[in-house]
């Protein structure tokens, strides 16, 4: 979501930029685990160039929560039994965020053992319409 957003992919950009708009109008607060900042960096590079990514990177923690990555959300991500290692950092730095309502991500099925609801943008945007 976030890099649909910062580099406007279509047919994702519009979804993505409601939640960002939802989150400066302060809907709701906006939270990514650490780890995925260089992830981010780095693909948004290859749409980009290094300055434009680092301003991207800027303009992101400006507005957004950062939850850390400690030891603790590694381990528990090596426990988790989720086929992808990065999804199962973020589903384990999410459950450290009090409060947390869902992840938003356009990879849903790799979350299939979650505890916690997970939408992309589009289908959580309708959620809240009903």
């Amino acid at each position: 979501m976030v890099i649909d957003f910062f580099t406007d992919r279509d047919p994702f950009a519009n979804p993505a930029s409601e939640i960002f708009d939802l989150n400066e109008r302060g809907k709701f607060q906006l939270f990514i685990s650490g780890v995925s900042i260089n992830n981010i960096y780095y693909i948004v590079r290859k749409y980009l160039d290094h300055k434009r990514a680092i301003l991207i990177i800027e303009e992101l923690t400006a507005m957004i929560q950062i939850a850390g990555t400690t030891r603790i959300e590694i381990v528990q991500a090596l426990k988790n039994n989720f086929k992808d290692f990065e999804d199962s950092i973020q589903y384990s730095t999410a459950l450290t965020i009090e409060g947390i309502e869902a992840i938003l991500t356009r990879n849903v099925k790799d979350y299939s053992k979650a505890e916690i609801a997970v939408f992309t943008p589009g289908n959580y945007l309708k959620s809240r319409e009903s």
